[in-house]
């Protein structure tokens, strides 16, 4: 097992300074590999070190410019940062420079989404569950997307199949209803759905919110 390799078991076990340790001899035994600097990256943003370990992503670009693993990486502190611009553009490069996993399709949908692009995003949102379709959060991130850009018939589809396999998704719940609302009118289906979230979640503001709007069409003369 090299250098690199036992830094990762010694990093996935939680042990920082062993972790360290091993990245900081790969470097010293091979300073001109990227792999090295990029797993310390990781480290260092693990521990908050957040300007230290971009310098070491950086470092791992310039010495391959193909490394995707780097831009990823870079894309993730960004990410953390609320730089969803500068997210967007390296998980892009990341996924050009031959990433394919579905996180970065993932985090690179997300980017769009707070950069208020949602039909940009659909796409990597789709493919992150065509490359996992059991990743639930994802589904339920493609299907408030698919709400967002008005497909309401495929947001109830997708949004159905995550109360399905987590049936104490109270904001799954929440959403489907509003859908059932905005969408269907059917006030009573809504309904079902705003009380299945609030018996999951009783302080779900949003869900308590949509059930006494549907109160209020129940019964216009109490409004």
């Amino acid at each position: 097992m090299d250098k690199n390799q036992q830094g990762i078991q010694a990093l996935q076990e939680g042990k920082m300074e062993e972790a360290v340790k091993y990245f900081s001899e790969a470097i010293e035994e091979n300073p001109t590999d990227p792999v090295a600097y990029i797993n310390f990256g990781n480290v260092l943003t693990t521990v908050g070190e957040l300007e230290k370990a971009q310098k070491f992503f950086e470092r791992a670009i310039s010495l391959d410019s193909q490394a995707g693993a780097a831009y990823y990486s870079l894309g993730n502190l960004l990410y953390n940062q609320e730089d969803f611009n500068g997210a967007k553009n390296h998980y892009e490069q990341a996924i050009q420079k031959g990433v394919e996993n579905e996180d970065v399709y993932f985090m690179l949908g997300m980017s769009l989404i707070n950069l208020e692009q949602p039909k940009f995003a659909l796409p990597y949102l789709q493919r992150s569950i065509e490359l996992n379709p059991e990743d639930n959060e994802a589904r339920f991130q493609f299907g408030l997307c698919l709400a967002k850009v008005e497909s309401y018939e495929e947001a109830i589809k997708e949004l159905t199949t995550v109360v399905e396999k987590d049936p104490k998704h109270a904001d799954a719940y929440y959403n489907l209803g509003v859908a059932y609302a905005g969408y269907k009118e059917d006030v009573k289906k809504a309904n079902e759905c705003f009380d299945r979230a609030l018996a999951i979640q009783p302080d779900h503001m949003l869900a308590g919110y949509g059930k006494k709007m549907m109160e209020k069409l129940n019964n216009p003369e109490e409004s």
